[in-house]
């Protein structure tokens, strides 16, 4: 009998932990062995429990995915990590793996297999959602996320710069800087610069100083 791989659920909603638990504990070498909804408690049990797996999702209340993973990597450096998002931001992906992520799949994904990626991040893989390993050739295009320049803007905006300061910063024209604004916004379904600020800082989007 083969060793089981032993998982952490981290999500802050119970039902999508549930429904996790099931899929995962459906495979007869996978055993969930905890559960944490916020960022805190992901970091504690990590440290305790030391799962072969942590199943992390990147928006958390309290501290992010992304910074629970740093802090239980600097603790456990052969913790497997897989972080699930909702969102397929290049900067998000590469900050996720940085923060010492072994696997980054989209939650919200019709063929989540989550077996599958569970069993390649415990055998030291690293593994990407299929729909994130885009040809270069498409790396400009809308559904990628954020452009260089809009994440470099929404930095400035969450800092809490006018329109005005950020042209003057950039060397760009304020109408150009409320255009980069408008289709951030839109980008992200977004349409308060509030709600703009808590997504960028919830989601990793932005480096807080």
């Amino acid at each position: 009998m083969p060793d089981k791989i032993t998982v952490l659920l981290v999500d802050d909603h119970a039902l999508v932990r549930k429904g996790f638990r099931r899929m995962l504990e459906d495979d007869a070498v996978i055993l969930v062995v905890g559960e944490a909804s916020d960022g805190n408690d992901a970091v504690k049990l990590a440290i305790e429990l030391k799962p072969k797996v942590t199943v992390m999702d990147c928006a958390l209340p309290g501290i992010s995915g992304i910074e629970a993973t740093r802090q239980i990597r600097a603790k456990l450096p052969d913790a497997a990590i897989l972080m699930l998002s909702m969102h397929s931001e290049d900067t998000l992906i590469r900050q996720a793996l940085e923060a010492g992520a072994r696997g980054y799949i989209l939650k919200n994904a019709m063929d989540l297999d989550l077996v599958s990626a569970v069993k390649g991040v415990a055998a030291g893989k690293t593994v990407l959602d299929p729909q994130l390993v885009k040809p270069d050739a498409l790396k400009g295009e809308r559904d990628s996320g954020l452009t260089v320049r809009e994440l470099e803007i929404l930095q400035h905006i969450v800092a809490g710069k006018s329109n005005k300061e950020i042209a003057t910063e950039l060397k760009l024209s304020v109408n150009t800087v409320a255009v980069h604004r408008a289709n951030i916004m839109d980008a992200l379904g977004i349409h308060k610069t509030a709600e703009l600020v808590v997504y960028a800082i919830r989601n990793g989007l932005v480096t807080l100083p």
